[in-house]
C-alpha cells in the first residue's frame, strides 16, 4: 500500500505514456507490403480441411460521422456506392472459398462501420452466400455490431432471422451534453427500445461499448451512464478510453482538446466505472472488459481460454480469422493480412480474382514466442515466461532483459515479479499495456499510439 499512495503523480505520468492495445503483434503499424495476394493465397491453401475458421464481414459505411470515430468508415447517403460494395464482398466470399479447403466456421463477426447500413435483405443475402461456400453447422456465435439510433424492429427480426446471437451496441455515454461535443445523439430510451427489440426477436446475448476520456465528460457523467447501462443488464460490456489522434483521424479535430479529461480524471473515470461494473455482479475481463459470471467471455476468463484480437477480448479458439472487406485483417497460423482500405483498390483485386492484400507480416518464432507472452498477461494478468519459453523451445532466460523494463512498474507495486514469472496487481490493471510493452521487440513510435489509461 506505501507504493500505492506515494505514487500518484507517477501513475500519471504512465497514463500519459502511448503504447499500442495490443489487439494484434506485432501490431498493424508494423505490417509490411511484402505481404501480398499471392502470399495470402499459400497461407490459405495450406489450412487444414478440418481447420476451424472466424469470419468477419466488414462493412465501412454510416450514416453520419460521429467525431469521435477510430473506425474504417465513411458517409455515405446513396444506395449505388453500397451496391457496388455489396457486389465485391459477395464476390470476394467465394474467391476465398475457392482459395482454401478449409470449410468449418465456428464465429462471423459483422464490424464497422455500420453493418445495416447495407440494408438487413442484403445482409441476408451475403448471410446466404457464406452459408453456401462454408460449413456454418458448428457455429457458436453469430455477432453483429450495431448503432442504436438505426435498429428497429423489423431490423432486429431480420438479423434473428439472418441467424445473429449476439448484438453489440455503441452506446459511448448517455449525458445529452457529452453527446453533443461527440456528434452523437442517441437519448438513453433510443438506446432501451433498441435492445427491446432485439430481445424480442430473439437475440439474447446484448453487449454494449461505454467510453471515457471523452470531451466534457466527467466521472459523475461516466458513472451515470453506466447507471443506465446496468438497467439494461448487458450480458458483457466493453469500456475504451477514447484515443484522441485527429493526425490519423481528420474529423476528430471538431473535438476541442482543451474539453478532453486530462491524465488524472482519465485515470479517476477508468477506475470508477472498474468499481462500479464489480459492485454490480460483473466479472472484470482483462484491461477493458465486463461480462456477467454466466456469459462465455467470463467462462472462458476463469479457466484461462481468453484471447485477443481486433475487435477486442473474445473467447474464439478458431485455427483461423479471415476477414472480408475493405481494410478488414485476417489472422492464419503463418501471420496476419490485411485488405486494402481504400474502395479503389479494393475493388479492383477483387474484380481482377485476386485477394485483395496490401500489406501483413509473416511471422517469426520469436514473434510467436513474445506475442503469447503479451497475450497471456492481456488476458490472464499473468504469465510464466519460464515456461512459455519451454513451449516454443527456447531457453528459460529468453525474456530476462525484458523482465528488468518492469522495474519502475514492479517498485510501484503495479506487477510482482517471480525469478522468471509476471503478474498484474490489482493496482496495476489500468496500467496493463505498459507491462505488455516490456515484452515488445518492435519497439513503438510514441506519435502514433494512443496513451495507456
Amino acid at each position: 500500500m506505501a507504493a500505492r499512495q506515494h505514487s500518484t503523480w507517477t501513475d500519471l505520468a504512465l497514463a500519459e505514456r502511448a503504447v499500442p492495445r495490443y489487439t494484434s503483434y506485432p501490431t498493424a503499424l508494423h505490417f509490411k507490403p511484402d505481404i501480398s495476394a499471392a502470399t495470402y493465397a499459400g497461407w490459405l491453401a495450406a489450412l487444414p480441411a478440418d481447420a476451424s475458421l472466424s469470419l468477419y464481414l466488414h462493412v465501412p459505411f454510416c450514416a453520419e460521422m460521429c467525431n469521435y470515430c477510430g473506425c474504417h468508415t465513411k458517409v455515405v447517403r446513396r444506395r449505388e456506392p453500397i451496391d457496388k460494395y455489396l457486389a465485391r464482398l459477395l464476390a470476394e466470399i467465394d474467391l476465398i472459398a475457392d482459395l482454401t479447403p478449409a470449410r468449418s466456421v465456428r464465429r462471423l463477426h459483422w464490424g464497422g462501420g455500420t453493418p445495416t447500413m447495407l440494408g438487413v435483405d442484403s445482409m441476408i443475402e451475403v448471410a446466404a452466400r457464406v452459408a453456401r461456400r462454408f460449413d456454418l453447422t458448428r457455429v457458436t456465435e453469430h455477432a453483429v455490431e450495431l448503432d442504436p439510433r438505426h435498429v428497429d424492429d423489423a431490423i432486429a427480426r431480420g438479423l434473428a432471422g439472418m441467424g445473429a446471437t449476439r448484438a453489440s451496441l455503441g452506446v459511448q455515454d448517455l449525458n445529452p451534453h457529452v453527446q453533443q461535443a461527440i456528434g452523437r445523439i442517441q437519448p438513453f430510451e433510443m438506446v432501451a427500445r433498441a435492445v427491446d427489440a432485439l430481445r424480442s426477436a430473439g437475440i439474447a446475448a446484448i453487449n454494449t461499448d461505454l467510453m471515457y476520456g471523452l470531451p466534457d465528460q466527467s466521472e459523475h457523467d461516466l458513472t451515470a451512464s453506466i447507471a443506465r447501462v446496468l438497467t439494461l443488464a448487458p450480458s458483457r460490456v466493453a469500456l475504451f478510453g477514447y484515443a484522441h489522434v485527429p493526425w490519423f483521424k481528420t474529423h476528430q479535430r471538431l473535438i476541442q482538446e482543451n474539453a478532453l479529461p486530462n491524465a488524472e480524471a482519465r485515470l479517476r473515470q477508468a477506475r470508477a466505472a472498474h468499481d462500479a461494473f464489480t459492485a454490480a455482479g460483473y466479472e472484470a475481463i482483462g484491461l477493458d472488459h465486463f461480462a456477467r459470471a454466466d456469459d462465455p467471455l467470463a467462462v472462458a476468463a476463469r479457466q484461462g481460454r481468453l484471447y485477443r484480437n481486433f475487435q477486442g477480448y473474445t473467447d474464439d479458439e478458431s485455427d483461423a480469422l479471415i476477414g472480408f472487406g475493405a481494410s478488414s485483417i485476417g489472422r492464419l497460423p503463418q501471420g496476419f493480412v490485411q485488405n486494402a482500405p481504400d474502395f479503389g483498390a479494393y475493388f479492383r483485386a477483387i474484380d481482377a480474382g485476386h485477394p485483395a492484400t496490401v500489406r501483413g507480416y509473416g511471422l517469426s518464432p520469436e514473434d510467436k514466442l513474445r506475442g503469447d507472452a503479451i497475450a497471456q498477461l492481456m488476458c490472464q494478468g499473468a504469465v510464466d515466461l519460464a515456461e512459455l519459453a519451454r513451449i516454443h523451445g527456447a531457453e528459460p532466460s529468453f525474456f530476462d532483459k525484458d523482465l528488468v523494463k518492469l522495474d519502475e512498474l514492479a517498485e510501484l507495486g503495479m506487477v510482482e515479479r517471480g525469478r522468471r514469472s509476471v503478474r498484474i496487481t490489482e493496482n496495476g490493471r489500468p496500467f496493463l499495456r505498459l507491462a505488455a510493452a516490456a515484452f515488445d521487440a518492435h519497439g513503438m513510435t510514441a506519435s502514433r499510439h494512443a496513451r495507456a489509461v
